[in-house]
């Protein structure tokens, strides 16, 4: 788990502290639609900067719950170039939150108004493809979206000091997904 120094370190402004448990809704049809709203926005604002866009995170699992907030991870040439991007996010309600310069060059942006976070890394960073299979084994394998919902449920009633915390517990669960999916992706690849 990151420790407080880290959280406030990659922090842009002050962390939101949740001192809470976590909100967990139901698997909503409605959030593929959001996303395709989002993700027309961007592109329109960022245009040719956009190389890869993609719905990520639980609510864009169908059937597991999730908090209540559409993940997107976005593609551009150079994430650590935050003046060819972050203004014309800015234009359409979105705030630099979390820079994390020794992490891929991470970046992260929030949109308030809809409840939407934006990952955002340099095109083709390991972390992007590493989200997506992750995303796609929860979608294609029963077992292990059964597997991720039971930790998520579990945890989500703890109380947390940062939402960063819960994510952080949820590590272990998460690393053997990813490693189930990062073979079966190998295998299908022939490597």
């Amino acid at each position: 788990m990151k420790s407080e120094a880290e959280i406030m370190s990659v922090t842009v402004g002050a962390p939101d502290v949740l001192n809470n448990t976590i909100h967990l809704a139901d698997s909503d049809p409605a959030w593929p639609s959001v996303f395709a709203e989002l993700e027309q926005e961007i592109r329109h604002a960022l245009e040719d900067k956009v190389l890869l866009l993609e719905h990520v995170g639980s609510t864009s699992v169908p059937g597991l719950s999730a908090k209540p907030i559409i993940d997107m991870v976005l593609a551009v040439a150079d994430s650590s170039d935050e003046s060819g991007y972050v203004p014309q996010l800015e234009t359409i309600g979105y705030v630099l939150k979390i820079r994390e310069p020794d992490w891929y060059q991470h970046r992260v942006l929030k949109l308030q108004a809809t409840q939407a976070n934006l990952h955002v890394f340099t095109s083709g960073c390991e972390e992007i493809e590493r989200m997506i299979a992750f995303r796609d084994r929860l979608r294609n394998h029963p077992e292990d979206l059964k597997l991720y919902e039971t930790t998520k449920r579990k945890l989500s009633q703890q109380t947390w000091k940062y939402l960063q915390d819960y994510a952080d517990s949820k590590s272990a669960v998460v690393r053997k997904i990813m490693e189930r999916a990062l073979l079966e992706q190998n295998n299908v690849l022939g490597e």
